[in-house]
């Protein structure tokens, strides 16, 4: 297939990694990329690698990105001849497709009718139902009164699974186990479809026990060819989103394989579809049932691409052009497997919850034709409130599911990130679970798994303690030597760094403390090396910093390298195991502050208020709920932390807050 410029430009409605990867084939097919911003957005990476870029709004995305007309208004100032709208978003809102060609721009994407057939989950069931596609037994109705949601419920039988009807990506979704938590559950699960799509309309489902969720990647082009390119599991997710992606689907038949795929292609012809679009199936034992269809490019494109050796975008670009299909369903085959890892900024220990920050460190492996890295940051930049909190895709590639796993773990261990909380130790626990090597995998194993892959950070070894002695000491002598060269006095004994005391050995006491914890080592300086003393042993430690804040070390003769990334008195240590942060107390300095008492209720995040749950003066027992809290379009609830009396509310519904501020005045009863 022939390089041809199948447009002359090419705005992408969207930021992060997914415009960083359309702008990627664009420069590839020589295509000019505009690129759009929020306020929030103006330093990001997709800007800084447009060809040209324009300021949409402020932050929030119902006034940047997905404000219609400013992106229109965009590309009509770019000239651009076509519009990407990656996923997420703009991408499946049909009113935009439309808007696009009334303007006389291509909407890279498929028809408006095909985009509001599949836009509502119940829609979409009743048409495929129509066209022999199985579905899960459930009520995809327009009935929506809670007490007529209630009886369909117990019409199916408990445990059932919510959904919002008019989006994905695990927002307005709750499992419901009985019929006491239906109410609550509905209501929870309508506003944050809500605040997600602007639509708190849901479906119903019969929960699946232990349910794989496989999806089957097909293509259609203006002529009426629709053909599939084979599927992806993405069974490992938390809190109902994917976390990690593999193509093919392992054990599955060659008829299963087949099936699935007739399936999806019967699914797209039905709506006329044309594009990329993604059919997803659950599966339980042998039986697969039709779950949705996404009308747009999926996250999880790459490992598709690397089982294929296709570049899925470019075949948007050629398909939105007019163009047929580049191949026909003999023509392509499957080439050994590949994994895709999400690495976003959350928090596993606490429920995963979006984390921000700015990223003082983030290093990836090196790229081959075996390892790929679609990330939307780089070091420096911030991680904020407002949108999706991914990072990168760690993306890999075998000769088989064995090799490809090996890959991923490998690479995982190679990542590094510092300034913000992340999944990349989950991650790496799972690539090395024995029971994701032999494939015994359904949507619940990372809960299943808990114990295993929530493993705490094991204590401060000697070793570890001496490499953060050997790079401060590192670290402060190259800060010393700078000084000296740029002052006036280089030989000043202010800028002596050798630990000389009078009448008393050489040597100093370094003290780090690690949250609660509190780490001693006395260093003794000599000729040719340092003796790091750390309770009843004494390691001889050699060392030099390299480039990119490397530390070489050798302690009694183990050598090896780590990254470190000093901010302040704070070091981040990049151990193999994680990540070690860990403050050089500093005795001269003020006093530390104690943590307040249990006297109130702080976020745990940034965000916004959805809900205040509870009145002054009330008294509340422990676990009540008292404020819900969204934040990257997922509620959070926020309980009491024992018995005790609500003092003071000090925000109300629609209310922004920073993390750490305090939401709720609480006195905790005795007793």
């Amino acid at each position: 297939m022939g390089v041809s410029l199948v447009f002359k430009s090419l705005l992408i409605a969207n930021r992060g990694e997914i415009a960083c990867r359309v702008m990627r084939t664009a420069r590839k097919l020589g295509v000019r990329s505009v690129a759009v911003y929020s306020e929030a957005d103006a330093e990001a990476l997709h800007v800084r690698q447009a060809d040209e870029a324009y300021l949409l709004g402020p932050a929030p995305a119902g006034q940047s990105y997905l404000d219609l007309e400013a992106v229109l208004a965009a590309a009509r100032a770019s000239g651009a001849e076509a519009i990407h709208p990656g996923y997420g978003f703009l991408s499946e809102n049909a009113d935009f497709a439309e808007a696009c060609a009334t303007a006389g721009i291509v909407f890279v994407g498929p028809p408006p009718a095909a985009i509001r057939a599949m836009g509502s989950k119940s829609e979409a069931k009743v048409i495929m139902e129509a066209a022999g596609v199985p579905l899960v037994p459930g009520y995809h109705g327009e009935g929506q009164e809670p007490a007529a949601l209630a009886e369909e419920a117990e019409r199916i039988g408990y445990p059932v699974l919510i959904k919002a009807s008019a989006g994905g990506g695990g927002k307005g979704m709750r499992i419901v186990e009985a019929a006491a938590d239906i109410e609550a559950q509905l209501a929870a699960a309508k506003r944050e479809a809500a605040a997600a799509f602007t639509d708190d309309r849901v479906l119903i489902e019969k929960y699946l026990e232990r349910p794989r969720h496989i999806e089957v990647q097909v293509f259609a082009d203006q002529r009426g060819q629709a053909m599939h390119l084979f599927e992806r599991d993405c069974s490992i997710q938390r809190r109902h989103q994917k976390v990690i992606e593999e193509a093919p689907a392992p054990g599955l038949s060659p008829s299963q394989r087949a099936d699935m795929g007739a399936v999806a292609v019967s699914a797209a012809k039905a709506i006329g579809y044309q594009g990329a679009g993604t059919v997803e199936f659950i599966a339980e034992d042998e039986r697969f049932y039709f779950m949705e269809m996404n009308t747009r490019l999926q996250v999880e494109h790459p490992v598709t691409e690397m089982v294929t050796g296709l570049d899925l975008v470019e075949w948007q670009l050629r398909v939105a052009a007019g163009e047929p299909l580049p191949k026909a369903q003999e023509e392509i085959v499957l080439m050994g497997h590949a994994f895709e890892a999400r690495l976003y900024a959350e928090d596993p220990e606490r429920d995963f919850l979006p984390a921000t920050g700015r990223l003082s460190h983030l290093s990836f492996p090196d790229a081959s034709a075996s390892l790929r890295v679609d990330a939307g940051v780089e070091t420096g930049d911030a991680i904020g409130i407002h949108y999706d909190p991914m990072i990168a895709k760690i993306v890999v590639h075998g000769r088989d599911r064995a090799t490809a796993l090996g890959r991923l773990a490998d690479a995982l261990a190679r990542t590094e990130v510092v300034g913000v909380k992340t999944n990349l130790a989950l991650l790496e626990s799972i690539a090395r679970h024995p029971a994701f090597a032999a494939f015994e995998v359904d949507t619940g194993f990372i809960e299943r798994n808990r114990a295993d892959l929530f493993l705490p950070m094991e204590a401060l070894s000697p070793e570890e303690l001496a490499c953060a002695c050997l790079a401060e000491l590192l670290h402060g002598r190259a800060l010393a030597e700078a000084r000296a060269a740029a002052s006036g006095d280089p030989t000043s004994p202010w800028n002596d760094t050798s630990g000389w005391r009078l009448n008393a050995e050489t040597q100093r006491r370094l003290v780090f403390l690690e949250g609660e914890n509190r780490h001693e080592a006395v260093v003794h300086y000599r000729t040719d090396h340092f003796g790091i003393e750390t309770g009843d042993r004494t390691l001889r430690a050699t060392g030099r910093l390299e480039s990119g804040g490397r530390l070489a070390f050798d302690l009694d003769g183990r050598r090896g390298r780590l990254t470190v990334v000093w901010r302040d008195r704070e070091l981040d240590l990049l151990f193999p195991g994680g990540v070690r942060r860990l403050v050089l107390f500093d005795p001269l300095s003020a006093a530390e502050e104690a943590e307040a008492g249990s006297g109130s209720l702080t976020a745990p995040m940034p965000g916004k208020i959805a809900q205040v749950l509870v009145s002054e003066g009330v008294v509340v027992e422990r676990g009540t709920p008292l404020v819900v809290m969204e934040a990257m379009k997922m509620e959070h609830t926020l309980a009491a932390p024992a018995r005790g009396r609500i003092l003071a509310l000090r925000f109300a519904a629609g209310d922004t807050v920073e993390e750490g501020t305090e939401i709720v005045g609480f006195e905790v009863e005795e007793g």
